[in-house]
Parts: C-alpha cells; sequence; structure tokens
C-alpha cells in the first residue's frame, strides 16, 4: 500500500534550501492517476521547478494551453482571487503565494473550491513549522537557537490562536508570518473540499497538489484552544458533542480518512503511527488526562463510566452494520471494554469482537457487567500498563 510522506527528515542542500531524505519517492501518490491527461503532463513536467521557474515555464508553454485551463494566482485575498479568475472554470489553479502569508487562508480556499469543477485541481506551497523549525537550527547557535524557535513559537503559533492575543497578532502582522503544521495545512485543504494527490518537500518549502471532490465543510473553524469538542455517535444514533484536552494539531479531524486510507490500524483499532499527535497529546495519553473533560459528558448524561468509545462519524461506517445497531443500543463510557482484555485487540475485527462480548454482557446485566469490567480495567492500567488512546 502507498504511504504519503509521513515521516520526513530534511537536510540542507549545496543552495541551502531543504531537501527531503530518507524518504521514498515512490511512497506518495502518483501523478500518473490524475486522469486529466493536460494537468497530469504540466504537473510532471513543472515537477522540482522553483516558484521563479515555474511561472517562466509557464509564460513560455502558454501556447500549449489553452487560456481557461491554467490560472497562476499571485494574488493574497479571497476577493482578488475572485477578481482574478472571474467567469472561467480551470482545470488548474496555481497558487504561487506560500500558504502562510495568506491572511484569511480558509476563505481563500473556500473561494478557489467555488470556482473550480468537481475534479479540478489547486496546486499550492509553504514552509512548515518543521521546515522553519530546522532552518532556525542551522542558522543559530546553540542557546540562541532555543531562545529564537521558542519566541518564534509563542508569537507565530499560539498568539494567532489565543483569543487575548489575536486581535494584535493580526493588526502586527496581518498574518504573513504564520507557520502551520503539515497536519494543519491537510486539514485545512480537506476542510475546504479537497482531496490531498500528491505531497512533496523541495527547494524548502512543502508542495501539494489537491483535487476538488465535494464543497467545503460548513461549520465552525477550529480554535486552538487546549479543549475540543467533537461531534461522536451516542445513544440512539445521535450525535453527542464530547470534550477533551486536545492531543492533535488544529484540524487533524478532517484528515481522518486521510490517514484511515494510507496509515491504515494497529493494536486497540487505533491509527498506526498516527502522526496528528502532538508532543504534549503523548504524554496526556499516557497519563490518562486527555479523557478528563468527559467528566462533563458523564454529569450531562451522555456518556457513562465503562462502555464502548464514542466514534467519530467516519470511524463509526468502518464497523458492520451488525455492530453499529449494537453499539447505539448503549451510551458510550469513558473506559472502553477492550482495556478490560489481558490481550489487547490488534485489528478492528478483534475490536468489535471485545466490545460484542461487553456489550452482549451489558444488555442482559447492566450493573453487574460494568462493576466486573471497571475493576478490571483498573487492574490492568495499574499493573499491565495499559494507556489511553
Amino acid at each position: 500500500m502507498k504511504t504519503p510522506l509521513f515521516h520526513l527528515q530534511y537536510e540542507f542542500d549545496q543552495d541551502n534550501a531543504y531537501t527531503e531524505s530518507g524518504a521514498d519517492n515512490g511512497a506518495k501518490l502518483s501523478i500518473d492517476e490524475i486522469e486529466n491527461e493536460e494537468v497530469k503532463s504540466l504537473l510532471k513536467e513543472t515537477e522540482g521547478m522553483t516558484q521563479k521557474e515555474l511561472l517562466k515555464w509557464l509564460n513560455y508553454n502558454k501556447e500549449r494551453f489553452p487560456h481557461t485551463a491554467v490560472i497562476p494566482l499571485t494574488t493574497t485575498t479571497p476577493e482578488a482571487l475572485s477578481y482574478r479568475i472571474g467567469d472561467r472554470r480551470p482545470s488548474l489553479l496555481y497558487v504561487t503565494r506560500p500558504l502562510h502569508t495568506l491572511e484569511n487562508l480558509n476563505n481563500f480556499l473556500y473561494v478557489a473550491n467555488d470556482h473550480l469543477d468537481t475534479g479540478a485541481f489547486i496546486c499550492c506551497h509553504t514552509m512548515t513549522a518543521a521546515l522553519k523549525r530546522r532552518m532556525q537550527e542551522k542558522r543559530y547557535p546553540w542557546g540562541i537557537r532555543q531562545a529564537v524557535t521558542g519566541i518564534d513559537y509563542l508569537w507565530n503559533r499560539i498568539c494567532p490562536k489565543l483569543r487575548l492575543t489575536r486581535h494584535l497578532y493580526y493588526s502586527a502582522t496581518h498574518g504573513k508570518s504564520r507557520t502551520f503544521p503539515r497536519v494543519e495545512v491537510l486539514g485545512r485543504l480537506y476542510r475546504a473540499g479537497f482531496e490531498v494527490v500528491d505531497e512533496q518537500f523541495h527547494f524548502g518549502e512543502y508542495f501539494i497538489v489537491a483535487r476538488k471532490v465535494r464543497q467545503p465543510v460548513n461549520d465552525t473553524p477550529p480554535t486552538g484552544s487546549p479543549i475540543i469538542h467533537l461531534r461522536r455517535i451516542g445513544l440512539n444514533g445521535k450525535e453527542i458533542t464530547v470534550h477533551k484536552f486536545r492531543t492533535m494539531y488544529t484540524y487533524s479531524e478532517y484528515i481522518q480518512s486521510y490517514v484511515y486510507q494510507y496509515q491504515n490500524l494497529e493494536k486497540g483499532g487505533k491509527f498506526k503511527d498516527d502522526y496528528r499527535v502532538n508532543f504534549w497529546g503523548t504524554f496526556l495519553r499516557k497519563v490518562w488526562l486527555d479523557e478528563l473533560p468527559m467528566v462533563w459528558n458523564m454529569l450531562c448524561g451522555d456518556m457513562k463510566l465503562v462502555g464502548v468509545r464514542p466514534l467519530s462519524r467516519h470511524y463509526f461506517s468502518l464497523y458492520s452494520p451488525e455492530m453499529q445497531a449494537l453499539r447505539t443500543k448503549t451510551k458510550p463510557g469513558l473506559l472502553p471494554p477492550f482495556y478490560y482484555d489481558r490481550k489487547s485487540p490488534e485489528t478492528i475485527e478483534e475490536v468489535q469482537e471485545s466490545e460484542r462480548r461487553y456489550l452482549e454482557a451489558y444488555l442482559k446485566a447492566p450493573f453487574r457487567t460494568d462493576w466486573r469490567y471497571f475493576w478490571g480495567i483498573v487492574g490492568n492500567i495499574i499493573f499491565h500498563h495499559k494507556k489511553s488512546s
């Protein structure tokens, strides 16, 4: 199975530009899979070019492509983008400005989606947080490096997301100094109705080719709040809002299907090598603090202490119809039943079988089953080092 470039290492080349090393170039989704021959030819011929080389190539080869087929965008606002495209329906949009320099990125991507037909493409690039940190590590000596990266993280990553500092930050920078983790870039694209076709690192930047597959998601944009509110399937199939401490990068929820498609699952039904989990999230999950806010869900009556975990609609769709019907007969719980098993389930089928045993027992004897499972789970956490997921 093909796997996008999830684990990347970088080094300086002779021009002081980052190049990707230690990763298989064949691991990314292939441009050869694009059905539009015109777009496929253009992307393959311009692959690896700098932005200046790309614009020069497009100008030199403009006679090869219809006027409406490819539109390079140097605009920075949604309004200018809409004016630049007009009534045309291009096959591909080249966004030549880095995404992190666009002040209203979400609206920019939404407007781009509106001007594209389903199946059309957008090509964009940005400086990711990891690339920027690597650049700073190479530029500054030890000691100064830590101070620079720390200040940059607080100013360009934290301040834009906090209500108290957001206005000051945008007034000072107009949002042109922000840095996005790769996960957030992917999440913003998927939220805007795009599906990633290809992603690469070269010339010190992260390049993405994405295809329009649907209309943008009409919801409230995620915030950088330490407590997140997630929509999950509850009793009788109704959606409930589950509260957790943030353990993943912002916009991670929008790429769950993307992660599943190329990462698959590992023990306990978790995503294998889930790169969406951030540093603090790894710690919080290890000490079981990430799910502490779910106590509020228990007090509100949406959840109970022991029970099947509340699932997103995508994850729920991976279950068999029989298990979907069985799961929605009870409230989800804070402590999932597979932590009761001495041997952790390793596939989604084994997770379903573990939940089936619990649910069938619970429907026959609710209190006795939860009492038995509770103490069994506590014992496994203490003596067998089970951890949150």
